[in-house]
C-alpha cells in the first residue's frame, strides 16, 4: 500500500467514527414518539389521513406489514416502468421498460438491492427515475432501519407481546433521519458539479471527429448480415455527442445514505456527473457507511449498555479494515503478465502504479479499492470502477464481504441485525463450549431463537449457491458469460452474491439483462431480503416476551475484546465453511493461472 492509501484509509475511518455516537444518539431518539408538540400533531394528522393506527404491533403482524407495504411499491415500480412512455418528465420519450427488465428493477428497488441489468440514462424517464426508483432509495433504507428498530425493541423490553409499530417507525425515519440528511448531501454534491435539472439532453460538439464501427441496417432498420451470418459493420464519423441531463443529485444522495447503490446513469459513480470530484468521492464514501456505523452506538443506547454497541461495532471494523488493506494491497500490485512485457521498468518487475485498468484516473487505486471494500461491506452495490477489471485476489475480497451476509456494517438496519444474529450464534457457540444455556443482553436464547438464527444466516448462501449452479448448467445462463473459464465463473458467482444479498453491485462482465438472469436474480432478491426479515421478526417477538435474567459468573460478558474476537471468528467461519469451495473455482484459480504466466 502507498502512503496515499494508508493517509486515505486513516482520514476516512476518523471522520466515519467521529460521527458515530452524535448521529446514533439522535437516531435513537427517533424510536419513540416525537416530544415536540408540533411534529407530535403533524405526525397525528399524516396517520389520520391514511387510516393508519398506531398501536404497536405483534411480529406477526410487523411482518405482515412489511410484506404488504413492499408488495405494493413493487407493483407501482413495475406499472412506472411499463407505462413510462406515456407518462410526464420524459423528454427523451423513453420507450415502455421490458416485462422482465421491469420485474427484475422492481424487485430490486423495493428490496434495497438496487441491481441494474440496464443503462439508466437510456432506460428510465425522469419520472421512472423519481416516482419509482428515488421513493424506493427511501422508503425501502427506511424499511430496513424500522425491522432493526423492532429487534432492538426484542433484546431491551421484557414480558411484552409488541415491538413497535411498523408505519409510525417508516414514518419517523423516512421523514426525521433520511429526509434532512438527503437534503444537505444533494446540496453538498450539487455544489461539487452533480447535475441536478429536467433538461432534454445536450448534444454538443467534440473538439475533433470520432470514428467507430457500427452495424449496417437495411431500410427496415434491422441489422444486415453476410453470408455467414456475421453482422456486417460500417465505419461511422461523428463531430457530435449527446450528454445525459437530468435530476441526478436528489437521487445520489439518498442511494449513498440509504445504502441503495445503483445509479443515476448507467457506470454508475464513476461518471463524472454522479462522482465528479475528489470531495464528493470522499463525501458519496462518508455516506455509505454513516447510517449503518452510526445505528451500532443506538443499539447500545437502547438496550441500556452502550458497550454492546461499540463491541459490535469494532468487530464491523476489524473485518472493514481488514478487507479494505486486503483489496487496497492486491491492486497495487497490479498485472503480472503486463509487467513481463517490459511495459513498466521497474526492480519489483512490477508495475509502479499498480493496476489501473477499470479505474478512473481522477480516484486512482486507493479511492477505487477503498470505496469497493465500503459498498461491498456495506450492501451498497454503487461502484467507482469496475470490479471486473481487478485482479483475481482483489476482486475477491469484495465478493467474500457480500458473501459473509453483508453484515460488516451491512445495510441501513439489515446489516445491524444481520450481526445481531451472528452475535446470537456467538454465544451460542460459546454456551456449547461451557455446557451452559446461551443468553445475550439479558435473554436466554432457546430453541426456537436458534431455529430462526438458522434459517436467517443459511437462506442467502442456498440462494447464492443454488442460483450459481443453475446459471452454470443451464445455456442461458453461460450465454451471458464476456469471459469463458474461471473468471466467467466469478462473474456469476459474483452476481448471484449481490443479488442473494441485496448489494447490487456487479462485474461488468456479465450480460444480465436476459429474461433468464431477470427471473433468477430477481427470486434471489426477494428472498434474500424477506426470507431474512421475517425470520428476525420472530427472533424480535420471542425476546421482547422472555423475562430478563440476572447476569451470574458465568455468564460471558458480551462488550469485551474477547466477544469482539469469538463474533469476528465466527461471521469469518460460517463465511469460509460455506464458500471456499465455489471461491477456488473461481477467483482462485485465476489468480494461480494469472501469476503462472498463462
Amino acid at each position: 500500500m502507498t502512503t496515499q492509501s494508508w493517509l486515505l484509509l486513516a482520514a476516512y475511518l476518523v471522520v466515519l467514527l467521529a460521527a458515530v455516537k452524535p448521529l446514533g444518539l439522535y437516531i435513537a431518539k427517533l424510536m419513540d414518539a416525537p416530544r415536540w408538540r408540533p411534529l407530535a400533531r403533524l405526525e397525528g394528522g399524516v396517520f389520520r389521513l391514511c387510516g393508519i393506527g398506531r398501536e404497536e404491533m405483534s411480529w406477526r403482524q410487523y411482518a405482515l406489514a412489511v410484506l404488504l407495504f413492499s408488495l405494493v411499491g413493487f407493483i407501482v415500480v413495475y406499472a412506472l416502468q411499463r407505462l413510462q412512455l406515456w407518462l410526464p418528465l420524459n423528454p427523451q420519450q423513453m420507450v415502455n421498460v421490458t416485462p422482465d427488465s421491469s420485474f427484475n428493477t422492481a424487485i430490486s428497488f423495493v428490496t434495497n438491492t438496487n441491481w441494474q441489468g440496464y443503462g439508466g440514462e437510456a432506460t428510465m424517464s425522469y419520472m421512472t427515475q423519481m416516482l419509482g426508483l428515488g421513493v424506493q432509495n427511501f422508503v425501502s433504507a427506511a424499511a430496513g432501519i424500522a425491522v432493526v428498530f423492532a429487534l432492538i425493541r426484542g433484546f431491551a423490553r421484557h414480558s411484552a407481546q409488541t415491538i413497535g409499530n411498523f408505519w409510525a417507525d417508516l414514518y419517523r425515519v423516512t421523514v426525521y433521519l433520511l429526509l434532512p440528511l438527503s437534503f444537505v448531501l444533494a446540496l453538498a454534491l450539487v455544489s461539487q458539479g452533480v447535475i441536478q435539472n429536467f433538461s432534454a439532453y445536450q448534444e454538443v460538439t467534440t473538439l475533433e471527429p470520432v470514428s467507430y464501427e457500427a452495424a449496417r441496417l437495411d431500410d427496415a432498420g434491422q441489422p444486415v448480415t453476410d453470408a455467414a451470418g456475421n453482422a456486417v459493420t460500417e465505419t461511422v464519423a461523428t463531430s457530435a455527442q449527446t450528454l445525459p441531463m437530468g435530476p441526478a443529485a436528489s437521487q445520489i444522495a439518498i442511494k449513498q445514505l440509504g445504502t441503495n447503490g445503483g445509479g443515476f446513469f448507467s457506470v454508475n459513480s464513476a461518471h463524472p456527473f454522479e462522482n465528479p470530484t475528489p470531495l464528493s468521492n470522499f463525501l458519496e464514501l462518508l455516506a455509505i457507511l454513516l447510517i449503518p456505523a452510526a445505528l451500532c452506538y443506538t443499539f447500545g443506547r437502547a438496550v441500556g449498555d452502550t458497550r454492546q454497541g461499540w463491541a459490535v461495532l469494532a468487530a464491523m471494523t476489524v473485518i472493514f479494515v481488514g478487507a479494505t488493506i486486503a483489496v487496497m494491497s492486491f491492486e497495487q500490485q497490479g498485472n503480472p503478465l503486463l509487467a513481463a512485457l517490459g511495459t513498466d521498468q521497474t526492480a519489483s518487475a512490477l508495475q509502479s502504479g499498480g493496476n489501473m485498468e477499470g479505474k478512473e484516473t481522477r480516484h486512482g487505486i486507493g479511492a477505487s479499492a477503498l470505496w469497493a471494500a465500503a459498498t461491498t461491506s456495506a450492501s451498497n452495490g454503487s461502484v467507482n470502477a469496475m470490479h471486473d477489471s481487478f485482479t483475481p485476489l482483489g476482486g475477491l475480497v469484495p465478493m467474500v464481504l457480500m458473501q459473509l451476509g453483508e453484515v460488516v456494517f451491512g445495510g441501513v438496519g439489515s446489516g445491524l441485525y444481520g450481526m445481531l444474529v451472528f452475535a446470537m450464534m456467538a454465544v451460542f457457540i460459546a454456551g456449547l463450549m461451557i455446557g451452559r444455556t446461551p443468553e445475550y443482553l439479558g435473554k436466554k436464547i432457546e430453541a426456537f431463537d436458534m431455529k430462526m438464527v438458522a434459517i436467517a444466516i443459511l437462506v442467502t448462501p442456498a440462494l447464492v449457491l443454488l442460483g450459481t449452479a443453475i446459471a452454470v448448467s443451464a445455456s442461458a445462463g453461460t450465454g451471458g458469460v464476456a469471459n469463458p473459464g474461471a473468471h466467467g465463473f466469478s462473474e456469476i458467482l459474483y452476481a448471484f452474491s449481490s443479488a442473494a444479498n441485496n448489494n447490487g453491485s456487479a462485474f461488468a462482465g456479465l450480460g444480465a439483462n436476459t429474461p433468464f438472469y431477470n427471473g433468477w436474480l430477481g427470486v434471489a432478491m426477494w428472498l434474500g431480503r424477506f426470507a431474512v426479515i421475517v425470520p428476525v421478526l420472530a427472533i424480535a417477538g420471542s425476546l421482547a416476551a422472555k423475562k430478563r435474567l440476572v447476569q451470574g459468573p458465568g455468564t460471558l460478558p458480551t462488550h469485551g475484546l474477547l466477544f469482539v474476537g469469538l463474533l469476528v471468528g465466527t461471521v469469518l467461519l460460517l463465511g469460509a465453511l460455506t464458500y471456499v469451495p465455489a471461491l477456488a473455482l473461481g477467483p482462485a484459480i485465476e489468480h494461480l493461472i494469472l501469476w503462472a504466466g498463462n
